[in-house]
């Protein structure tokens, strides 16, 4: 069985259990929660007719015929209550009324049990006692339903108890409340538990999700693909998925490692290959100090290419590495394009470039400082690079809502048509018009990754006529 068939029938059994005892146990008990409804108003009817009976015994003015011409008026009115459901046509309260000693002195029901002792019965006796009295009494031995509650009152002469008022409820009205209420009371619990399974269902989709995701992340890698690394959640699962990201990222390293040694040995071949002869032609007797000295600055500068390489490859190496910014601020444009141009105006003096700026006062990102400095600095060189002597550069920025986009334009030869899905490559690098050398061919990937870190992306562009434009767009 599927684990997400199982998360769902466990939630099933827990939501059935738990719905069925709080619905059972409602069920049981409704009949005592209506009987408790019914006997709370009844008590305040009985003290308000036991008060009025009480100030009418004080002042001498109790006559039981006027209580019965009372009742015999109200039992007889035709009366419309539409409670819900439930038609109301007549009154059913009774009230009795007993002097001290228990003996009836006034019934609503009948006149003909006036005398009667009731002295015995609970309400009554409790009442007396000074004690709430309450009974519950069946009309027929057979119905349980058939009850009628009695609730008695004090009745209050001079602060002394002179008798008891009793209000008496059929309570076979209840009867009809719970049929009605029973069925929707079903029916609501069984609506719910169809929502219990529905969401249970969704949460068992929920749960099981990142294991299917993690699950094709590893056939991905199994088939030597290079996934992307699916989103999970904080839980066990997501430190499952940790715990693959690192078994991914140790296997591509090894992979890495090897291209990266490849590359790097391939690029640094021919400089020692320089260093050896230069060396070994040195070594030679009978060399002239001008030969010798010509020698010696070719060692120079093939130490320091492999000393750049290394650097780059260092830089670039971390770069990679890299899976987001580990240092976003709020960083001016204007500044690190100007720090840029300063740190090259000994060069920029030397061919006679000029520099045409066309960016905002105050254009400020989100983002790292250094890493946008340096990709600028790539950019802004390789334009000096390829620049003719007395030509000029042109600075723009262009912004919108999500993006940012800085424009380097030169008046260069521009890229011969078989470097242009080149030049982005590690190690490729065109020769310089004015010196012929080439670059460690690191500086464009560098900036690729850059701006891949900054939720952007870096392209060059022919201009009309002729030169150069690199577009080094970050997001906002």
């Amino acid at each position: 069985m599927r684990l997400g068939t199982r998360i769902f029938f466990c939630y099933l059994l827990i939501f059935a259990i738990c719905f069925y005892s709080p619905i059972d146990w409602i069920i049981y008990t409704l009949r005592a929660r209506y009987l408790e409804g019914v006997e709370d108003p009844l008590v305040d009817q009985a003290n308000i007719l036991g008060a009025f009976a009480g100030m009418q015994m004080e002042a001498g003015e109790f006559d039981p015929e006027k209580w019965y011409a009372i009742f015999d008026r109200v039992y007889e009115a035709p009366i419309s209550a539409k409670i819900y459901k439930l038609v109301k046509d007549s009154v059913d309260l009774r009230v009795y009324i007993t002097d001290a000693g228990g003996k009836v002195i006034f019934d609503s029901e009948s006149k003909e049990t006036i005398g009667e002792d009731y002295s015995e019965w609970r309400d009554v006796m409790l009442t007396l006692r000074g004690e709430y009295g309450a009974r519950t009494t069946l009309m027929d031995e057979d119905d349980p339903t058939s009850s009628v509650l009695y609730v008695a009152a004090p009745i209050q002469v001079d602060g002394e108890i002179a008798g008891v008022l009793t209000v008496a409820k059929p309570t076979t009205n209840i009867k009809y409340f719970l049929k009605n209420a029973r069925p929707q009371i079903l029916g609501i619990g069984l609506l719910y538990l169809l929502a219990a399974i529905l969401l249970s269902f969704l949460v068992s989709l929920w749960l099981t999700l990142p294991i299917k995701r993690l699950t094709k992340y590893a056939e991905a890698i199994r088939e030597g693909k290079r996934p992307e690394f699916p989103r999970l959640d904080k839980s066990e699962i997501g430190e499952m998925g940790k715990a693959f990201e690192g078994m991914q990222e140790a296997l591509e390293g090894k992979r890495y490692v090897e291209q990266y040694v490849q590359n790097l040995t391939h690029e640094i071949k021919s400089p020692l290959s320089a260093i050896r002869g230069a060396a070994e032609l040195m070594a030679e007797p009978g060399m002239d100090e001008e030969r010798r000295a010509k020698f010696t600055a070719n060692i120079r500068n093939e130490a320091r290419r492999i000393q750049r390489i290394i650097d780059r490859m260092l830089e670039l190496a971390a770069l990679e590495n890299q899976k987001k910014l580990r240092k976003i601020e709020a960083v001016s444009l204007n500044t690190i394009v100007k720090t840029v141009l300063e740190s090259n105006e000994i060069q920029l003096s030397e061919k006679e470039i000029q520099i045409q700026m066309d960016l905002p006062e105050d254009l400020q990102i989100g983002g790292d400082g250094f890493l946008l400095h340096q990709a600028v600095a790539n950019l802004i060189q390789n334009s000096i690079d390829f620049s003719p002597r007395g030509g000029a550069i042109a600075i723009s920025a262009q912004t919108e809502e999500l993006m940012l986009r800085l424009i380097i334009a030169d008046e260069g030869p521009g890229i011969p048509e078989y470097a242009k899905e080149k030049v982005f490559e590690k190690f490729f690098s065109l020769q310089r018009p004015d010196t012929g050398e080439k670059s460690t061919g690191l500086g464009l990937n560098f900036v690729r990754e850059v701006a891949m870190l900054h939720g952007g992306r870096v392209f060059l562009e022919e201009r009309a006529g002729k030169g150069l434009k690199a577009v080094l767009e970050i997001g906002r």
